[in-house]
């Protein structure tokens, strides 16, 4: 079975000696074998970085990137895990979208504005801003 450095892995996925050696500490990447003091990773972690990168991504944070890879529950497979991160996720998105489309609306009346003065439209600004959908 190929060995790889640290510095193959992390430029294989552009990232950093430091990055890969974190996601080691923070216990998403399972600590590797060792020669002659070196980290020799086998091709089990590029297939794990791959799952990592494309989850990070798409907006999981790393503590969800670590749910998904060490909660594991009997009965339970990682693909149940899959969807219930996914579920989440597509909620917040949902409401990210929201917000942005708030946000749009706020700058188009802002840029039909005809006060002389910004402080004339900050009550209907304010209004605007009431009504929009909080961060979570």
């Amino acid at each position: 079975m190929p060995e790889f450095s640290i510095s193959q892995v992390a430029s294989q996925f552009g990232l950093r000696a430091s990055a890969v050696r974190y996601y080691e500490k923070i216990g998403i990447l399972p600590v590797p074998a060792r020669k002659s003091g070196q980290r020799r990773y086998d091709s089990a972690v590029l297939r794990r970085l791959a799952v990592i990168q494309r989850a990070r991504q798409v907006g999981f944070s790393l503590e969800e990137i670590r749910e998904l890879f060490n909660e594991f529950h009997i009965g339970k497979p990682g693909s149940k895990r899959w969807q219930q991160l996914s579920q989440r996720k597509f909620r917040e998105l949902e409401s990210s979208m929201e917000r942005i489309r708030s946000m749009q609306a706020l700058l188009k009346r802002m840029g039909n504005c005809k006060c002389d003065a910004v402080d004339e439209c900050g009550a209907a600004l304010l209004r605007s801003l009431q009504k929009a959908p909080q961060a979570n």
